[in-house]
């Protein structure tokens, strides 16, 4: 997959994934829950057999309702192993990725304003064109255009510009999100540190 597991969650969230590997986030937590519900069940019925109450009648009913409970907790949990191994085989089969592209850190801001929803507006009284987004960002339409060109956003061009056409990041807009970046340019290295200065000579020993 290409990401930690919290990084897969947290990018799913976001909006930040293709269909295959949201499909993928999802089974999985689908099966956290589910493996989740057989510990329980689990634990508690080893509590039950323990010792720890009297052993009568009542305690044997409470067994039986917790076994029940346990093999249809597994069985849920088989059921959502199969389909986390399903969403994953699109992925397996699919050719490996190239590495992310590099893109300025400018488009990257951008990118991640539009992954919060973001419309085309033009104004009636200039005519100018700008990108509004939920984060109260404006995209100048100029980057827009290359980021379109790019093939990083899309826009919904069936709706009148005036009453603001949607856009949205494409697989390869996610994808260069999800991608792991760098802290700074990569010619970027720490200052060197100044050489220690020797201490005066009443202080040596």
């Amino acid at each position: 997959m290409g990401h930690r597991l919290d990084e897969l969650g947290r990018y799913r969230d976001d909006g930040l994934l293709d269909a295959a590997h949201s499909a993928v986030a999802d089974a999985h937590r689908d099966l956290v829950r589910a493996e989740r519900d057989v510990t329980f069940h689990r634990t508690r019925l080893a509590r039950l057999a323990s010792g720890e109450f009297p052993v009568d009648h009542a305690l044997l009913a409470r067994i039986e309702r917790s076994v029940d409970q346990l093999a249809a907790a597994i069985d849920e949990r088989d059921v959502q192993q199969g389909k986390t191994a399903a969403a994953l085989r699109p992925i397996e089969a699919a050719p490996p990725r190239q590495g992310p592209r590099q893109v300025p850190a400018k488009d990257i801001a951008a990118l991640l304003a539009i992954a919060q929803g973001a419309k085309l507006h033009q104004n009636l009284a200039t005519h100018r064109l700008a990108v509004a987004t939920r984060s109260r960002t404006r995209i100048p339409y100029a980057q827009l255009q290359r980021l379109q060109e790019s093939g990083l956003v899309d826009r919904d061009t069936s709706r009148p510009v005036h009453a603001g056409q949607p856009v949205t990041l494409t697989d390869a807009g996610r994808t260069v999100l999800a991608a792991p970046r760098r802290a700074g340019p990569p010619s970027t290295t720490p200052p060197p540190r100044p050489a220690a200065s020797p201490a005066p000579a009443h202080l040596r020993r």
